[in-house]
């Protein structure tokens, strides 16, 4: 329940969420109230409670600052003549923290590498606020503003998404005189370039980093950048691919929010929660996109109630560590109490005026709401099923893992699982960090499952409603870690043990995947990689997490769905949508199968208690295992046979689907 005030709703105008832009409003400024209520005395800092992050409590509030004064940079932007005190402030809380000599001075980018970040949103505030917190600073204040940024210039930064902040902060500089390096800029576009990939997505960094940063980094800073030299010819031909990349990315994205505006829980960050709206509102922003102010307004109200309705912000302001709620386990081990506040991304659009067509059109269907699909995002290697009647979007994950082919890292939780959905989360504590068993397909050895990292693609393909694809890698085991996991990526072992090949394809209709493993043994190994006696195919279900949690039958488990939770996506106010099962079913192969669910304690941010099913068998290499894994309503199983050259699937809906798997799978 929304712990926040908020206007009345509008159906008329937002028939699926009822929310306008007065309701996105009411949760900057209770945010922006809860900043100044824990702001430091000359307003440099802002002092969320909380144990400090990894940077320590300096930067904490720093972050407190930079991350709340760019979302109200947003609400200035978009009413100028209406937040005149929230400039004011904002504008005194800047030169106390640019001034040396000030006992709450800022940490300076040369001096630590997080305020790097946090300069790049101290650019962006004050380009967006020229007229109003800019000017309010006198020559002194300026100076030394200029004199802060400039020492991210020949500074070093991640190989990611961070290539953004220099270039940011660099082009704010050259647009009020400061100085500036052509060669940083250079230099950063071309790394940055170098991770585009298809159909508009960019990977965060050269390996398989797909997550929520190509949209709330990726996309949303290149619209920002287009802002800054709007008007310089030397950028045009950039600024309009950036611009057909967003819309392209936006494609695909769009499918991936759940009809209750819940994203997808996958990949690092996930406490900066309704962030995930930022490229929608960075299409609003730059205008021109394909995709309708409407359809537009829709995705980012969507998540950002989303959350709000399950009462974040509090009421008083504060967006803690966590989830839908506080849930520390959730963090990086840098993350501070400011951190969340990397959330006000998803506002982006109330730097538009209440005029504009984002505001003024009626709203528009997800494609959640338009009806059940089938979709492969190929660069990203996903297999995206969205079903209309829960409202659920699951993808089969075939193509990221945080890291490059052949690696043999332990699996990065919030990557490496072979799914993710809108309505699920992986089990982020241990044991199931160190030895995974929700989404998995491995080899258990002497009692410790394998890991899959560094596994190859295959082929991706929809076939009528129907998505098709596989994957194949070295299964891999550890012991003695050698550094925690941070729950956005893998950890370190000190022992690394590699087995034999295992190959997984998945076919998706719905609600059901009939996924198929087999493991092998690599031509011309050693004895030490094959196949042992004793070793077990295990294949684990989805971690559905619930209030109240009912086991019925081996292997299967169903929890109830909350209320409200169609009303928020399908325009049915005050609905209750179906319960949802997590189940394995037997299909082939699964002689001297044992199966089960595993039930454990606050191992997600969603709910107390989750359960996973699991099933076992003997590894017989060669032979092909295949399983029927449910995310969703309960519905009959699909069947499956083999046949000449290949499998047939039979659906509940009667449909068929003929396949090779060994067509499905990589070469080699």
């Amino acid at each position: 329940m929304s712990a926040l005030p908020l206007p009345p709703e509008d159906r008329d105008l937002s028939p699926y969420t009822g929310w306008g832009r007065a309701h996105l409003q009411t949760v900057a400024d209770a945010i922006l109230d809860g900043a100044a209520r824990y702001a430091s005395p000359t307003g440099a800092g802002v002092r969320y409670p909380g144990r400090p992050g990894g940077f320590g409590p300096a930067v904490d509030a720093l972050e407190g600052f930079s991350r709340t004064f760019l979302l109200a940079a947003f609400r200035i932007a978009g009413d100028p003549d209406g937040t005149g005190d929230l400039a004011a402030r904002y504008a005194r809380g800047l030169a106390a923290g640019v001034d040396r000599g000030n006992p709450e001075r800022w940490p300076r980018p040369d001096e630590v590498d997080q305020a790097k970040v946090e300069a790049a949103a101290l650019a962006v505030g004050l380009h967006l606020t020229r007229d109003t917190v800019w000017a309010r600073l006198d020559d002194t204040a300026r100076t030394r503003t200029i004199d802060y940024l400039a020492g991210f210039i020949g500074g070093s930064y991640p190989p990611n998404n961070w290539a953004w902040f220099r270039i940011l902060v660099e082009q704010f500089l050259e647009s009020v005189g400061g100085p500036f390096s052509t060669e940083d800029r250079g230099a950063d576009f071309a790394l940055l370039d170098g991770f585009e990939r298809a159909h508009g997505w960019t990977s965060d960094g050269a390996a398989r980093s797909f997550d929520h940063y190509a949209g709330w980094a990726l996309s949303f800073y290149p619209a920002i950048w287009a802002d800054m030299v709007a008007d310089d010819p030397r950028h045009t031909a950039r600024i309009a691919r950036s611009r057909a990349r967003l819309d392209d990315y936006l494609d695909d994205a769009l499918h991936l929010v759940g009809a209750d505006g819940g994203p997808l829980i996958q990949g690092r960050s996930l406490t900066y929660r309704f962030a995930s709206a930022a490229a929608a509102g960075a299409a609003a922003f730059t205008g021109g996109s394909r995709h309708g102010p409407g359809l537009l307004r829709r995705a980012i109200s969507a998540q950002v109630r989303h959350f709000v309705d399950r009462g974040t912000p509090d009421a008083s302001g504060v967006l803690p560590l966590g989830w839908h709620g506080a849930w520390r386990a959730l963090a990086q081990d840098y993350s501070g109490p400011g951190s969340p506040s990397w959330a006000a991304k998803g506002l982006f659009a109330l730097a538009l005026p209440a005029a504009h067509p984002v505001w003024t059109a009626v709203e528009e269907p997800l494609p959640i709401d338009a009806g059940s699909f089938a979709r492969v995002l190929a660069a990203p290697g996903w297999l995206a099923s969205g079903t209309q009647e829960d409202g659920v979007v699951r993808i089969v994950n075939h193509g990221t893992d945080h890291g490059v082919p052949g690696e043999r890292h332990p699996d990065a939780p919030l990557y490496a699982k072979l799914g993710y959905s809108t309505a699920t989360a992986p089990v982020l504590r241990t044991p199931g960090l160190t030895e995974p068993l929700d989404g998995t397909a491995a080899l258990v050895r002497d009692g410790r499952p394998s890991h899959r990292s560094g596994f190859s693609t295959g082929t991706l393909r929809e076939r009528g409603g129907t998505l098709l694809g596989g994957s194949s890698g070295r299964v891999h085991w550890h012991r003695e870690f050698v550094s925690a996991f941070d729950v956005g990526g893998g950890a370190a072992a000190r022992v690394t043990e590699t087995g034999p090949v295992l190959d997984v394809v998945s076919v998706v209709r719905g609600a059901w995947e009939v996924r198929l493993v087999r493991v092998r043994d690599a031509k011309g190994e050693a004895a030490a990689t094959r196949v042992r006696e004793g070793d077990q195919l295990r294949v684990g279900g989805w971690a559905l997490s619930g209030e109240d949690l009912v086991e019925d039958g081996p292997g299967s488990v169903s929890a109830g769905a909350e209320a409200g939770n169609a009303s928020h996506g399908s325009g049915r106010p005050g609905g209750r949508a179906p319960a949802r099962h997590s189940r394995l079913v037997e299909l082939h192969g699964t002689d001297g199968a044992a199966s089960g669910v595993r039930v454990e304690s606050d191992v997600t941010p969603l709910a107390p208690r989750t359960a996973t099913p699991w099933l076992t068998v003997p590894a017989r290499p060669g032979a092909w295992v295949a399983v029927g894994v449910l995310l969703g309503v309960a519905s009959a199983s699909p069947q499956l046979t083999p046949q000449e050259g290949g499998w047939l699937v039979v659906w509940a809906d009667g449909s068929t689907t003929a396949f090779d798997a060994e067509e499905l799978l990589p070469s080699g």
